[in-house]
């Protein structure tokens, strides 16, 4: 087929590119030709591009179905700064503001709605559909329509139902880890007339796999981020263990932050865009960070607990590396590690009676009536909610979880959403009130000046900095705000940061749960958590091998950078590379070399590459543009 030139030139004129990457074009070609389509892109494989230049290339709206808001953040945020205009509808979310939202989708010369999976069945939204002039259906994180997969969310299942409405309209299924097995349940899941899967190898050529063994992570820790520099993320399970790293790496002179989900949206997007930025080295997260972040120069991702599955660790390993460079995903294994992730696990299933006490419990707390509720959105304070009913906050926490895989309910974890701000009259009324109420002419003359599109839909704002436009404080802004309100000049919702719970179905008497579903969930999950268990301990199989054929991918040769490549051929030549060591910390006594001039003139050019890396890994050698011995 030859090539669309059009698709060239959007590539270039809004993302700046002149070629596609692997895979790019052929899976949006093949959107275009009309065909249901997997793309299957590992992680920095640019998944979000590949609906969005079809999309762009014909008339109408695409339409993309996403499980995380803050991914949809993210990509409405990088379009609307390249000029593309786009919406997003998620449970956090008015009935109001989704209603204008959906007007705004159906009449406006919009060219992207983003929509969580919960939300397609409501009446609302079904409303609205037939009046959209959809021209693709994106389903992003597609692996979590399969019950294979490690994020199963029950709401997906509902997406092949759109196939009724859209007739004839290709849909594209996006995701960065699948295995053999998924990316069938994936194509039937969603009634692909034919089987079409565009994938990209896994394999990352420049990234080096490691697991170190140790007694001591933080010691190993400063090794590899002495030895190998730059920029990095650390990944632990838990929030305390987040902030106890980074106090650890900064009482050592290391510029390093932490980061999760329960930190206020202000504080999550200052220290991203640090790190971003490069002021902070290091960030410190639980698997809350890196979802949507494109930053290239990543020399090294350090797991220091065990992930819960090989897919979770495949994603945040693979946020190495993404400029080809050489880079470092490396896997802390202490001796007590693989015990704590047995416990953890276990501990993801709470008893059957115990959850269907926790959904009626909830019920009562929100005091929903049976048959009621029904895409009803509320604030969830899990504090107050289990010291007024008694309960374990923990356990609770796993039963909401289990709630939600169940269909019953959404759950928001710690979603801050800014403040917002919708003119609701005419632009005709609103000029007679600002003529008939001199007092707040200067107020929301400023408001229009500092803020678009308030009349349009909801606008995000800042009180803080609005009260500086003003010259007044922030506590006489929101006053003035809340005011106008009240006389129905605007809408304002303020900033919200506790979770949100959503019923996805009708409240119900009495909660079945499937003794044979739950036991199943349960294997799958301890399965997954035994493939990373022996992944971890495996001294045998190339790491980069082990991933690959995790994901049913066929293997050429060994990788020849993980440990246990190197291990073997330290093994095998272990007097070659003793005297190659020799050869190497010779010339550096000399003085800090680049790279090709250690190299310059050797017959074993492969082997010294090699070593270096590893005496670097090692903290034998330390790289910053030189080598330089660490001695």
């Amino acid at each position: 087929m030859a090539a669309n030139p059009s698709i060239q030139h959007i590539l270039k004129t809004y993302w700046g590119f002149d070629q596609f990457r692997p895979k790019q074009e052929e899976i949006i070609l093949s959107i275009l030709d009309g065909k249901d389509t997997l793309a299957l892109l590992p992680t920095g494989g640019g998944k979000s591009v590949c609906f969005q230049i079809p999309s762009l290339v014909k008339d109408g709206l695409c339409l993309v179905i996403s499980p995380l808001i803050a991914l949809m953040q993210d990509q409405i945020q990088n379009l609307k700064a390249k000029g593309i205009k786009a919406l997003m509808i998620h449970s956090a979310m008015s009935k109001r503001e989704i209603d204008i939202t959906l007007d705004n989708a159906a009449y406006g010369d919009y060219k992207f709605l983003y929509v969580s999976p919960e939300r397609l069945e409501t009446e609302l939204f079904q409303a609205r559909l037939k009046k959209m002039n959809i021209n693709l259906v994106a389903i992003d994180e597609a692996h979590c329509i399969s019950k294979w997969g490690y994020d199963f969310r029950p709401a997906y299942l509902n997406i092949a139902a759109l196939k009724d409405n859209l007739v004839n309209l290709p849909f594209i299924a996006l995701t960065a880890t699948a295995t053999p097995k998924v990316v069938k349940d994936i194509q039937e899941k969603l009634l692909f007339p034919k089987q079409n899967v565009i994938q990209k190898s896994f394999l990352r050529k420049n990234l080096s796999y490691i697991v170190r063994k140790t007694e001591n992570t933080v010691a190993t820790m400063f090794n590899v981020i002495d030895g190998v520099g730059g920029s990095g993320i650390v990944y632990t399970t838990t929030r305390k263990r987040t902030k106890e790293i980074a106090n650890v790496l900064l009482q050592h002179g290391i510029k390093a932050d932490y980061y999760h989900a329960g930190l206020s949206l202000e504080e999550r997007q200052s220290k991203q865009q640090d790190w971003v930025s490069n002021k902070t080295q290091i960030i410190v997260s639980t698997n809350a960070f890196g979802m949507g972040i494109d930053k290239a120069d990543v020399r090294f991702v350090i797991h220091a607990d065990l992930p819960s599955s090989l897919e979770a660790y495949f994603q945040e390993a693979g946020r190495a590396g993404r400029d080809e460079r050489k880079a470092f995903a490396v896997l802390l294994l202490s001796p007590s590690m693989t015990g704590d992730l047995k416990q953890k696990t276990e501990l993801e299933f709470p008893e059957i009676e115990f959850i269907k006490k926790c959904y009626l419990t909830l019920s009562n707390y929100f005091q929903i009536p049976i048959h009621g509720g029904l895409n009803q959105s509320y604030d969830f304070d899990i504090r107050d909610f289990c010291k007024k009913y008694k309960l374990n906050i923990p356990s609770t926490y796993r039963a909401m979880h289990f709630i939600e895989k169940e269909g019953l309910i959404s759950l928001l974890e710690n979603f801050s959403t800014p403040s917002k701000v919708n003119i609701i009259l005419t632009k005709q009324d609103f000029y007679k009130f600002k003529v008939a109420h001199k007092t707040y002419d200067y107020f929301l003359k400023t408001l229009l000046r500092s803020y678009g599109g308030l009349m349009e839909g909801y606008v995000s704002i800042n009180e803080s900095e609005f009260a500086g436009n003003l010259k007044i404080n922030k506590t006489k802004v929101i006053e003035t705000l809340l005011r106008l309100q009240k006389l129905d000049v605007i809408d304002y919702i303020p900033k919200g940061s506790l979770p949100k719970i959503t019923y996805t179905r009708q409240r119900v008497d009495h909660v079945h749960i499937s003794k044979v579903h739950y036991e199943e969930r349960r294997k799958k999950t301890f399965e997954k958590m035994n493939s990373v268990i022996q992944y971890a301990e495996n001294e045998l199989l190339c790491r980069s091998n082990s991933l690959l054929q995790y994901f049913g991918e066929k293997i050429d040769s060994s990788c020849g950078v993980c440990d246990v490549c190197l291990k073997k051929k330290d093994s095998n030549n272990s007097g070659d590379s003793k005297l190659l060591e020799v050869e190497l910390l010779n010339k550096l006594k000399e003085g800090p070399k680049k790279v090709d001039e250690l190299l310059h003139g050797s017959k074993h050019q492969k082997e010294l590459a090699q070593l270096l890396d590893f005496l670097t890994e090692n903290g034998k050698l330390k790289f910053d543009g030189f080598f330089y011995s660490s001695n």
